[in-house]
């Protein structure tokens, strides 16, 4: 039974995982969520309070980096609000609209109609905008993966 225990567990991580690129799942859920369910299976023990306010960091860090990143990769291209939440909707709604390749050209195709649309830019400068959220989409998600790998590493340093 101890091995189906460990295959939910590392299902829930996968899961966690695969939301760096899916953002409709919500990752920080499922990597709580093994954690959670390690302690229902096996034990609350190895975690002190020390492990949860660690882990709590780590987890404002990751709501953190991912606006950051988004925000510092449309600024820098010169974009504005409108772009930031553009570029947003096309995380959430790309991979919907285009399977695979959508995660990448939602937030692109947002932050350019947004700041066509709102701000009254040229296409050239919106496209320039759109490049820079693709930018820092692709940074979140690399750092959101280096972020991901500590708190799981730390669990498994805890627990086993």
């Amino acid at each position: 039974m101890e091995a189906v225990y460990w295959i939910i567990i590392s299902i829930l991580f996968i899961v966690a995982f695969v939301g760096l690129v899916y953002p409709i799942i919500p990752s920080v859920l499922f990597l709580l969520a093994g954690f959670l369910l390690y302690g229902v299976f096996f034990s609350f023990e190895p975690f002190s309070w020390l492990f949860w306010l660690i882990q709590g960091l780590f987890v404002v860090l990751l709501f953190t980096a991912d606006y950051v990143a988004n925000l510092i990769g449309i600024k820098k291209y010169g974009g504005s609000k409108a772009g930031v939440w553009g570029s947003t909707i096309g995380i959430i709604a790309g991979p919907f609209v285009i399977p695979i390749f959508g995660i990448l050209i939602g937030p692109f195709i947002g932050a350019i109609v947004a700041e066509l649309i709102v701000n009254k830019r040229s296409l050239s400068e919106s496209v320039k905008v759109g490049v820079g959220s693709v930018i820092g989409f692709i940074s979140s998600v690399i750092t959101k993966t280096i972020i991901q790998v500590i708190m799981v590493g730390y669990f498994f340093l805890v627990v086993l």
